[in-house]
This record gives structure tokens, sequence and C-alpha cells, in this order.
């Protein structure tokens, strides 16, 4: 079996940060989200990959390399124009040949085993199985109708759903999805849509079985979202001590990175300070990821993300903030009280 993620959205939704940074490499606990799933495959066994992207040479490719890494091979599919995920899959016709392929979002975050569903799909050999969870906004996903545990139906984005099991972006299939998506033809948004591709096997009466995440599923395409998986990665740390803390206290679950420093602090877990960090007179509340290099002086923060290199100093306090590469964040003592703010495309600031 191969694998096919999916790596070539553009991230509108985490404007500004995705203007520089491909969405699939916005780190999650200071890990970028795309190399959870490829943890994932790769502990499924699953040696060849390869990664749908939007150019050649993308920041995708620098960022994960050949998959040596993991011990793996991937290649790199140039999928230019966005024509939904059945068109990507025909993108990677070549590299999937005849080969059954598990079909992974590459912003998606499962807490879930891919191996027993792969045993699964050996197993009964369906011609597709896909994941299914619970949630409370079916309208903005593809949503499954069931009947007796079967799968009868898929529409994407229903306006009046049929239920709440929402398709989680996870998919396995045979070869069999290449003859039903080459009679495709494109959704009333101009995609080539993967839910009429499974509804095709449907329609010709071959089995598409389901499979419902019973761990915690993510799509990581908002702030919200992003912020949401954080905490959630963050609940499950392993306290690390590998910087020098002193005059500080550091309680709960609590990972401080090689060469990080922590003076005169408090820090309060679940959290993450990364390598080289500085941290000085300053709170680092719970559900906090703090990447590399990043200097805290003087301030609070708590429930949020800040990427490397970044200056915060003098804040308050920042909560449920997403705060780009090489951002600086101060406060100056100076009358009359003002704010001096450059924000590019899209920002969003909310002010007390």
């Amino acid at each position: 079996m191969k694998a096919l993620i999916l790596a070539g959205g553009k991230g509108t939704r985490l404007r500004p940060i995705t203007y520089s940074l491909a969405k699939q490499l916005v780190p999650v606990a200071n890990k970028p989200v795309i190399e959870y799933g490829i943890d994932a495959i790769i502990a499924a066994g699953i040696k060849e990959v390869g990664i749908i992207v939007i150019e050649h040479n993308s920041p995708i490719e620098e960022s994960c390399g050949d998959g040596s890494r993991w011990g793996a091979k991937f290649t790199y599919i140039v999928q230019p124009d966005p024509l939904g995920l059945a068109h990507a899959v025909t993108t990677a016709k070549t590299f999937l040949g005849d080969d059954d392929f598990i079909m992974y979002l590459g912003d998606n975050l499962i807490k879930s085993s891919l191996g027993d569903l792969i045993a699964e799909f050996q197993e009964h050999r369906p011609s597709a199985t896909v994941l299914l969870t619970p949630v409370p906004n079916p309208t903005q996903f593809g949503v499954a109708e069931m009947e007796n545990d079967k799968v009868v139906r898929l529409e994407e984005k229903p306006k009046v759903p049929r239920s709440n099991l929402a398709l989680v972006g996870v998919y396995l299939f045979d070869r069999v999805i290449h003859d039903i998506i080459d009679n495709l033809k494109p959704s009333a948004r101009g995609e080539y849509e993967i839910t009429e591709a499974i509804q095709g096997l449907i329609d010709k009466n071959m089995t598409v079985r389901s499979h419902i995440v019973t761990g915690w599923w993510k799509d990581t395409g908002t702030v919200e979202a992003m912020l949401d998986a954080n905490r959630l990665i963050l609940e499950d740390i392993e306290p690390i001590q590998l910087g020098t803390v002193t005059n500080s206290q550091v309680d709960g679950r609590v990972s401080i990175g090689k060469g990080a420093v922590i003076k005169d602090s408090s820090v309060r877990g679940p959290a993450i300070i990364g390598e080289g960090c500085v941290i000085t007179n300053s709170y680092i509340g719970p559900f906090s990821a703090i990447d590399k290099n990043t200097k805290v002086d003087n301030s609070e923060i708590e429930h949020s993300i800040v990427l490397q290199d970044c200056e915060i100093e003098g804040v308050s306090r920042l909560d449920g903030c997403l705060i780009g590469r090489g951002a600086k964040v101060k406060t100056v003592a100076q009358k009359p009280a003002s704010m001096r703010l450059v924000l590019g495309d899209s920002s969003e600031v909310t002010l007390p």
C-alpha cells in the first residue's frame, strides 16, 4: 500500500500567516502539522509516500525532504490548480499505479491509529473505506448517510445534511477509484469532488466501508482550530528539561528545549518551550507553544502559538493568539499613550 498526502492548499483562512508559510507547515506544539500525518503513515508501515504540492521545489519539499528522515521515500507531485481532491488523485495516478492507497489531507490531525484501519481494509477488501466523525456543523463538510452501518450516500457540504457524520479527511482506496474519477464531471463549484467519486462506487454496488474515529480529529484550517489542536496535542505532552531554569517555577507537564533559558519566570503546563528560547520575568500559561529562538520578556502568554524568532516584550497578556515567525510585539512607555501597528493583509487585532 502507498500513501498520498495532499499538501497543496493555500490556507486562505489562516492568513496572514499563510502568506509566507504553507498551512501544512504551521506548527502545532512546535511541530509542523503535516509531520503528524507523516508519523502516523510511517507508523502504519507505509514507506512509499506521494505528496501533492502546488509547485516544484515547494516549501513542503524543503521542509520534509526525500523521506529519509522517516526511513521512507517521498515523491512530490505538482498539482498547480486546486481542482479538488479527486483531481489530486488523477494527478498522482502515475505514482499510485494499481496499488491500494491511503489518502490523507495534510492539514488534518487525527488521534487514531492508521495501522488497524489499514489491516481492516486489507482483510475485507472493499473498494473504499472512509473515516467518519460526528460534528456539530455538518453543512461545512462532506457528509455520509448511513443505513444499517453501510454508507449509502455521500454529499459535499449539504444545505440539509442527512446525518452529522462528516468525512474526516482520510480515505483508503483500491485501483477502481481511478476508473470512477476518469468519468467524473466538475461539481457546481468547479471541482472534482472525492465525495462524488465515492458515490460513484456506491452507485455501482461496490463496497464502501466506514470507520468511526474513536479519538479526536481536527481540520486545522482556521486559527481557532489550530489553537484547539495545539491544546489537544499538549494535553499528552511529556515533561522534558533540556534547558536552564533559574529562580523560576515550572509546574505541570512542560517540555523545555535544548539551550532554552527560563529566568525569574513562571511556566504552567501543559506547555512547550522550544530550543534557544529566552523567557525572563514572564508568565507562560497552559496550552502555550513557544517555538525556537523566541524571546519573551516581562510578558504573559496563555493558550497561544508563537512561532520561531519572535520578540515579545512588556505585553500584559496574550491569550488565544497565533503569532507568525519573526514577529515583534512590544510596549513602550510614552505619553500620550498610543499604539503603533504594522499589519499584513487579512490580519486581525482584538484590543481591550
